[in-house]
């Protein structure tokens, strides 16, 4: 493992000064298509592969099957039990990753040139021949039970989870990817069975590799990783229209400081307005300590430590969130200066001013990004399930430097809505009760 780290730590002065990079689209023999970034000076690939769906395709009643089964995955494969696995990736020197989230399923790997056809062979077992051991199954299950009991604790888990039950219900978006302590309790082999041959099919995988390897290669990997995966695989979910309302929701919790998460419906990534909503979002909250949620909650009145808003364009809904913290006795003013600023910007836009330092802030920093293979690889993998164009890591920068303060004003008022902003607080909050649902 050492000699990998000692690469992976000259990967960031071979690859970071690039003033561009150069991708090439990829296709295999067997008709997979990739995203290739070939840096053939160090001995070293990063591989991403992402499959379209994640644990928003688990079954009605087996919430958390995916979540388990990707956790699973490098616990034996193939003629390999968990710790036959782990001594064959360590003795090539090979790192393996495996992640999901409510849209996407992510498998990295670190592979070095001079190991890669036995690295390769080691993944697709992972990926086609996962063993789903029971001694394996419930010790990983004890894990992630573990891991959902501390969550009932946690007053940031419980705002996010009041939050996506109180938008989306039923929808796979309205609980937790990981589960319930019942549901993960209830779940069979077969279950996660059924969830990798619903979650990992050749329809619905995109591939991206940054690192020493010809496209001749990489095509000739992905025809071996991928081939024998099933055609297809579970249905997507159907979109979803967020609808929220002003007001409160409080999770009555002791703990001497409430935390709130709110929000309301965003702008999909795919939206023409999508740039100019982005460099707004920097100067309402997303700019760190130069945004205005920042300077009115935290600098001028000291009510929290931070304070930041996001967009989230998920699959199949978008959303505008924030968060912040405050003692409870402060969190209603803390509340009540947020409301302010976001009408504020709202009605009124931003300064010229705002606009010059949030786009500095964004265009500065992009090119420090691209500090690696592994860096590359995911977003080049990114990129692709967003249904951006190779041309984008080259033009994003031009992009937000053509945003306006026009095009600022015009979107604040669009996609900010007062009228539909919602607190989820958790906590003890003095001066703060329900006072209205979705």
């Amino acid at each position: 493992m050492s000699r990998l780290i000692a690469i992976l730590a000259l990967v960031f002065s071979a690859v970071t000064a690039q003033a561009e990079v150069n991708i090439q689209d990829v296709e295999s023999p067997g008709g997979f298509k990739a995203w290739l970034v070939e840096e053939p000076s160090i001995p070293f690939v990063s591989i991403e592969l992402s499959f379209r769906g994640g644990a928003s395709l688990d079954a009605p009643g087996k919430r958390g099957a995916t979540n388990l089964m990707v956790a699973l995955l490098e616990e034996g494969a193939g003629d390999l039990d968990a710790q036959g696995f782990t001594q064959a990736a360590e003795g090539m020197a090979a790192q393996f990753e495996y992640d999901v989230s409510d849209d996407v399923l992510t498998v990295s790997a670190r592979i070095l040139t001079e190991n890669r056809d036995e690295a390769v062979a080691l993944l697709r077992e992972s990926l086609i021949n996962p063993r789903f051991d029971p001694d394996a199954i419930e010790r990983v299950r004890a894990q992630v039970l573990s891991s959902i009991r501390s969550d009932l604790r946690d007053p940031d888990s419980i705002s996010s989870v009041t939050w996506d039950k109180m938008v989306f219900g039923d929808h796979p978006y309205g609980s937790a990817y990981d589960g319930t302590v019942e549901s993960v309790s209830a779940l069979t082999r077969e279950d996660i069975q059924a969830a990798h041959k619903a979650t990992m099919a050749k329809d619905r995988v995109f591939v991206a590799a940054a690192g020493d390897i010809s496209a001749e290669e990489l095509g000739a990997l992905m025809d071996t990783l991928l081939s024998d995966l099933p055609d297809t695989g579970a249905p997507q979910p159907e979109d979803v229209q967020v609808q929220t309302k002003a007001g409160v929701t409080v999770v009555p919790f002791e703990t001497p400081q409430s935390v709130a998460i709110f929000g309301h419906e965003g702008i999909a990534r795919d939206d023409p307005d999508f740039f100019a909503a982005y460099v707004m979002n920097v100067v309402l909250g997303g700019g760190g300590f130069e945004a205005r949620l920042m300077n009115e909650v935290r600098e001028k009145r000291g009510l929290t430590y931070g304070v930041y808003s996001y967009l989230v364009p998920k699959e199949h809904a978008a959303l505008y969130l924030g968060r912040v913290a405050s003692a409870n006795n402060r969190i209603a003013e803390a509340v009540d200066v947020i409301r302010d600023v976001w009408t504020g910007v709202a009605e009124q836009g931003v300064t010229q001013d705002e606009l010059d330092r949030a786009k500095t802030y964004l265009t500065g920093g992009y090119p420090l990004r691209f500090d690696g293979n592994g860096r590359i690889a995911g977003i080049l993998v990114g990129m692709q399930l967003e249904g951006l164009s190779p041309d984008y890591v080259n033009t994003r920068n031009a992009s937000i430097e053509a945003v306006t303060l026009e095009d600022v004003k015009r979107v604040a008022a669009r996609i900010l809505k007062p009228e539909a902003l919602h607190f989820v607080v958790v906590g003890q909050p003095e001066g703060l009760e329900t006072t209205l649902g979705q």
